[in-house]
């Protein structure tokens, strides 16, 4: 048995372990919100060793070891796979405190069947046995979602890609996982930049075959490539945001930006302010004609350091959280959309919890009300802790603000937000905090102790309520 990761994992009393095993603990996943590859899954990609299906590619990771001292070329250069991997084992032993810790165990638990702690000292029999196991079919990236129950994803995918590999997936018969594309059109809210902006509207304009020199066009374009995810089975659609959009924008104000970003002038920042708003306006439309779920994932700095972005790009790990104040600007967005009866359904993702209650006291201000058939209960949610904060701590606060101003009942739960085809014992470690957050609610009389009627409710959010709100086939 582990030493750390065993059957009571995290489960703090008896309540917890049962809601756990009685509940939790055998529901399929539905991750609704992730980075995976979808050619990978199309292709049902074989990975050569421990490194490139556990480190390629994992800025969390690559966070951790610098902070670990860690040479760069170990993290995202030229050093061999082995050197990169030893590199990490290094790392893990100091990381005790941080979530990395407890999702690299219960990874190596879950997957490789490895019970033993991480360190310098087990390096050679993880390569070993985990080398050894991926070399086997059901280590493939299919295989891999089958170990976990995982039902279907959403992958998040540009309004420009082809969705090639959804299709190839979606006709492949001997693929047991759905993959559903999600509608991410960050780019095109990018008229702060006339370089790329112009790019990604020319390649709008192909692959939809709508010509974009005009913002009437644009938009035409857009609609039709939403009409196309729809299609292929996409409900979502989701945007990176600093910050929501908050000036308005008149039809003639956001022709005059987009007409003199296309002929190559970058918008200033009030104008960048304005054509956002327009366009999220847009966007929100277009989700609630169809049925969709709008995403807003809010508040990241990103980039910060000048030095490492110039020499490796983005997403290598330089990204923060933002101490922004989003609810005046959220109340706009909101109020502005249900004023055109074109209010989606919409997930909120803060990423510094100290936005929390003002936004989820601020999303119960546009609850329901309209009477639509077949519209799910606690339409607008704060959504699960995101990236610095899907840890323990990160968790508990969200689903106590969750519970304080909603109903947890219908709560949508947890996904990976991860590039990781090990990623998804985040839902095992999310679905035993949830059990012990509920666990000692019932034990100490705050929650009533029916094992049955807490029970349901754990196994809704770990799925069911996620299957019955997205509209997805599962």
């Amino acid at each position: 048995m582990s030493v750390l990761i065993n059957e009571d994992f995290i489960l703090q009393n008896t309540a917890a372990k049962e809601l756990y095993h009685g509940f939790a603990e055998d529901e399929p996943i539905l991750d609704f919100h992730n980075h995976l590859p979808a050619d990978e899954i199309a292709s049902d990609r074989s990975f050569a060793d421990m490194q490139e299906v556990w480190l390629a590619g994992d800025h969390y990771k690559w966070r951790a070891m610098r902070a670990n001292g860690t040479a760069e070329r170990f993290c995202t250069g030229d050093a061999s796979p082995r050197e990169k991997f030893d590199a990490w084992a290094a790392t893990v032993p100091h990381a005790m405190g941080n979530p990395l810790y407890h999702w690299t165990h219960l990874e190596l638990s879950r997957y490789f069947g490895i019970e033993d702690l991480f360190s310098p000292a087990t390096a050679d029999m993880v390569w070993e046995v985990g080398n050894a196991k991926l070399a086997q079919p059901e280590f493939s990236t299919r295989g891999l979602l089958k170990k976990m129950k995982v039902r279907a994803l959403c992958t998040t995918d540009d309004p420009v890609d082809s969705l090639e590999h959804h299709a190839a997936i979606r006709d492949d018969a001997s693929c047991e996982v759905k993959v559903y594309p999600t509608f991410r059109p960050d780019v095109a809210l990018r008229v702060d930049d006339a370089e790329i902006f112009n790019s990604w509207a020319d390649k709008l304009s192909d692959v939809s075959g709508v010509d974009c020199s005009s913002l009437r066009g644009f938009k035409a374009a857009i609609r039709k490539r939403h009409g196309f995810f729809h299609e292929m089975g996409g409900r979502i659609s989701d945007h990176g945001l600093y910050r929501i959009f908050d000036a308005e924008c008149s039809e003639f104000e956001a022709d005059k930006i987009f007409a003199s970003t296309r002929s190559g002038q970058s918008a200033e920042e009030a104008e960048t302010e304005k054509f956002g708003n327009y366009l999220m306006l847009f966007f929100g439309e277009l989700d609630a004609a169809a049925g969709w779920t709008k995403q807003l994932h809010i508040g990241c700095e990103r980039n910060n350091s000048t030095k490492m972005f110039e020499k490796l790009g983005r997403d290598v790990g330089c990204d923060s959280m933002a101490d922004v104040d989003h609810a005046q600007a959220l109340r706009h967005y909101l109020d502005a959309l249900q004023q055109r009866d074109a209010l989606p359904k919409m997930i909120v993702y803060p990423l510094n919890p100290v936005n929390n209650y003002s936004l989820a006291t601020m999303l119960g201000n546009f609850q329901g009300g309209d009477g639509n058939e077949g519209e799910p209960p606690c339409r607008l949610q704060l959504g699960t802790s995101w990236w610095f904060m899907d840890c323990k701590d990160g968790m508990e606060e969200q689903m106590r603000v969750f519970a304080n101003t909603s109903l947890f009942s219908h709560f949508v739960g947890m996904l990976t937000d991860s590039r990781s085809f090990l990623s998804f014992t985040r839902h095992e470690y999310f679905r035993r905090i949830l059990c012990n957050q509920l666990g000692a609610g019932m034990e100490s009389g705050d929650l009533p102790r029916d094992m049955e009627l807490v029970g349901d409710m754990v196994k809704r959010i770990c799925f069911g309520n996620a299957e019955r709100f997205f509209g997805l086939d599962v």
